[in-house]
């Protein structure tokens, strides 16, 4: 199992580059890429939203990518699974891949004609310096279920996105959008047989992922708590753009307050607040959702039993959907990424409001 990169010293194990130290069925490695408009689009026929993904799972020896664009009512997919072979350097699945053109700052993302209308060929190029987030750590029945690091960029498209017979011309000034790398451990693949876990019935799962652009810097914001809002996982972060020579600067402690729908869990907004070491007040951050994007229709993230991230589908299966819009209910169990109009000490800037609350939530009166 060698490969061209076996000739670059670049080893962490006494292995070739294709294995990883763990042999956790549940590593993984993967690109993640979204496209929105800043506030010259927003409002107007060009208005979309799309995310595209591209992962290994070299314990399952399974590589995947899928594209999912939805421009007003039209919402597709197209999503590839093959076998993963030797050469890990090789970021391509069916008509998606990615290339890295310059490390932590520009990369060319590629998605070929298809039977199903969506054509992308465009470089994305980092605003930001890349910012390694917090360890993403978490157990479940003493089993390790997260152990991952990912690291956060804002930055800018140009090129060109199909879908149908619409075309849009992707210029810095107008489409912006957020990327990330992690690797590590997670649910990924078929589902395992539950055993012990099929008693953890009183569980939720509550996120905030809120990466977002300013005109003179960036701002990364995690959040994930249990249901009695005890924190698993956070991280607020002011990043400056790449070249300042400027580290990330710490915001503290991030409190939220989401604003919903009557009688949904759809979010309208959310006043984001951050305090220091000392309980002082840092920023405050105020949330306009704009165009809600329904994230796990069919992109493999694990609402589907045939269509999983890390899933076996075969030596290349590539398929596509045009998917229907989603449920109303859908932010009852859902994970939504918003594109979002967020304004910080007058600023007023564009970027991604990702958010989920499902199942129970103390804070917000949730209890189904």
């Amino acid at each position: 199992m060698l490969s061209p990169l076996d000739d670059y010293p670049v080893h962490q194990i006494s292995e070739p580059m294709r294995y990883v130290a763990t042999s956790d069925r549940n590593f993984y490695d993967r690109y993640y890429f979204n496209i929105h408009g800043t506030g010259e689009v927003h409002g107007t026929d060009d208005e979309l939203f799309a995310v595209i993904g591209v992962g290994q799972y070299p314990n399952l020896s399974v590589a995947d990518a899928f594209v999912s664009v939805l421009w007003g009512n039209d919402h597709r997919v197209v999503r590839s699974s093959k076998v993963l072979g030797a050469d890990r350097m090789d970021a391509s699945v069916g008509p998606i891949r990615v290339e890295v053109l310059k490390g932590l700052e520009q990369v060319r993302v590629i998605v070929e004609p298809n039977e199903w209308g969506i054509e992308l060929d465009a470089v994305y190029d980092g605003f930001s310096e890349a910012h390694l987030e917090s360890r993403h750590f978490d157990r479940q029945f003493s089993r390790v279920t997260f152990d991952s690091t990912r690291f956060a960029q804002l930055g800018s498209w140009t090129g060109t996105l199909s879908l149908g017979d619409r075309e849009v011309q992707l210029t810095p000034d107008r489409w912006w959008g957020s990327r990330d790398r992690s690797w590590g451990v997670r649910p990924v693949g078929e589902s395992e047989p539950p055993g012990i876990r099929a008693t953890d019935t009183a569980g939720g799962f509550f996120w905030i992922y809120a990466p977002v652009r300013f005109e003179d810097h960036a701002m990364v914001t995690i959040v994930q708590e249990r249901p009695t809002g005890e924190r698993i996982m956070q991280d607020a972060h002011r990043v400056f753009p790449i070249g300042s020579g400027r580290g990330a600067e710490w915001l503290g402690r991030p409190e939220h307050e989401l604003r919903f729908a009557p009688g949904t869990r759809t979010v309208t907004g959310a006043t984001l607040s951050y305090y220091g070491s000392h309980g002082e007040k840092t920023a405050e951050v105020e949330v306009e959702t704009l165009l809600a994007f329904p994230l796990l229709l069919g992109s493999g993230y694990g609402l589907e039993p045939d269509w999983k991230h890390g899933m076996y589908q075969g030596d290349l299966v590539v398929q596509g959907q045009e998917v229907p819009p989603a449920d109303p209910t859908y932010s009852n169990w859902g994970l939504t990424e918003y594109a979002a109009r967020f304004t910080c000490d007058g600023q007023v800037g564009y970027g991604m409001f990702e958010c989920a609350v499902m199942g129970p939530h103390q804070q917000y009166g949730f209890e189904g």
